[in-house]
């Protein structure tokens, strides 16, 4: 057996995990690369094998870093099966088709302004590529065994971290491998406790947050004194937001701030299609979270919801204080942008940065000070008071990873580990 890490070593981005085992290749994952420049170039950049020789693809959950590379993988050639939970199909078409779209827009606006430096900017894939991963998507129940072959068999059980999101438990060459994908935390508000796993001869664990603890704060008082003291100075509040959990988890707050009526009775935007279409998912999978219907329905209705590009705009230009949540969480794309180019050059606006933003993001580089912003080849002054709220990570830290850990009954393996450029390798 070999296990080789494609992405996601050295970088909390581009997750690619390749198992071969007697002719059979299985990808756990398949993640695009976000943050600095060299590590998107990597998206451009083949598999070290071909794709066509890919089985199956395991896929843990739908977010970017982690599905986003599947539009590439099924344009090289593979033609497998792509298991995963109901939740996570239908967040990953949504993620691959808003990733398309937003890569052809920039592809668009680029050729049109002329700040690429290639004569033509391409997208990396468009909305047909997009579409045709969609047919080779399986979905499996959870804590199943899905049999990939006379001697391969994968069970699929819940993480927590996001609606649909599960760890796998891969039986192969009479070894257990667990691959955790991202672990949630263990308080989470929306999802339930992870499952943690039993018996595994080796674990490929997240370790995003591996070596710190979370801060302990009051997530709640800030949105309520953040949002408060900029409608006092009568600004919006622009909540740049991963659209799966991290936009559902504000939503939950500024509606629970709303019913105690701690925030002022003013428009609260959903300003993004894929936010609003993760929320009808919330209510299709009831089961995979926390709240019932009825509080998904209440909460809903405090919610202006905007899908329609006109009524975005129609929002921009509209100077009533109000509060917006739209993607993409470390801004580098997404209708975000349109409210940023309105909105970031005006000192009683807030910007609230409710995420982790990788090395090289536009998010990263608001939050270390930078006093102007490039938006679509454009300079803009950074006048907007620029705040971060942490506490929201979806992801467990230290000491959720070790309790993830505590239930194991057997002794991992030990293995070897070899380091070779921008792969690491293991033989077990």
């Amino acid at each position: 057996m070999k296990v080789k890490f494609i992405g996601g070593a050295g970088t909390v981005t581009g997750s690619k995990i390749l198992v071969e085992s007697n002719g059979i290749r299985i990808l756990i994952d398949c993640g695009l690369f976000q943050g600095i420049k060299p590590l998107r170039e990597r998206n451009w950049e083949p598999l070290p094998i071909l794709a066509s020789t890919i089985d199956f693809v395991l896929l843990t959950h739908g977010h970017l870093d982690h599905c986003g590379w599947l539009p590439r993988l099924v344009d090289q050639g593979f033609r497998g099966k792509i298991y995963c939970s109901a939740p996570t199909k239908a967040i990953a078409k949504l993620i691959l088709l808003d990733s398309a779209k937003i890569q052809e827009e920039e592809a668009e606006k680029s050729n049109k302004a002329k700040y690429s430096k290639h004569e033509v900017a391409q997208p990396l894939y468009d909305v047909e590529q997009a579409k045709k991963v969609f047919a080779l998507f399986k979905v499996v129940k959870t804590n199943e065994v899905v049999h990939l072959d006379a001697e391969i068999s994968a069970i699929f059980f819940n993480a927590g971290h996001i609606i649909g999101a599960c760890s796998i438990e891969l039986k192969i060459e009479n070894k257990t491998l667990v691959f955790s994908g991202d672990v949630g935390r263990d308080n989470d508000a929306l999802m339930y406790p992870p499952t943690k796993p039993k018996k595994a001869d080796y674990v490929f664990l997240e370790s995003t947050y591996g070596n710190r603890l979370h801060l302990i704060s009051d997530v709640k008082l800030e949105l309520e004194m953040y949002i408060n003291n900029t409608v006092e100075k009568g600004g919006t509040v622009i909540i740049p937001s991963f659209a799966v959990e991290r936009a559902q988890m504000v939503m939950y707050l500024l509606w629970q701030l709303r019913k105690e009526d701690k925030i002022p009775n003013i428009p609260y935007v959903i300003g993004s299609p894929m936010g609003v279409s993760v929320f009808d998912i919330f209510f299709d999978n009831l089961k995979w979270h926390k709240l019932s219907i009825e509080e998904c329905v209440a909460m809903g209705k405090m919610f202006t919801m905007i899908s329609d590009y006109k009524d975005t705009i129609d929002t921009v230009y509209n100077k009533q204080p109000k509060v917006v949540i739209a993607a993409s969480g470390m801004v580098t794309g997404g209708r975000v942008l349109s409210y940023l180019e309105r909105y970031i050059e005006l000192p009683e606006t807030t910007v609230a940065i409710v995420g982790y933003q990788a090395e090289g993001t536009r998010g990263r580089k608001l939050l270390e000070g930078a006093k102007k912003a490039i938006i679509y080849g454009k300079y803009y002054q950074v006048r907007a008071k620029i705040l971060e709220i942490e506490g929201l990570s979806a992801h467990g830290d230290q000491k959720d990873l070790l309790n993830w850990l505590s239930a194991l009954e057997t002794n991992l393996k030990k293995c070897s580990w070899f380091t070779a450029k921008i792969n690491l390798q293991m033989s077990c």
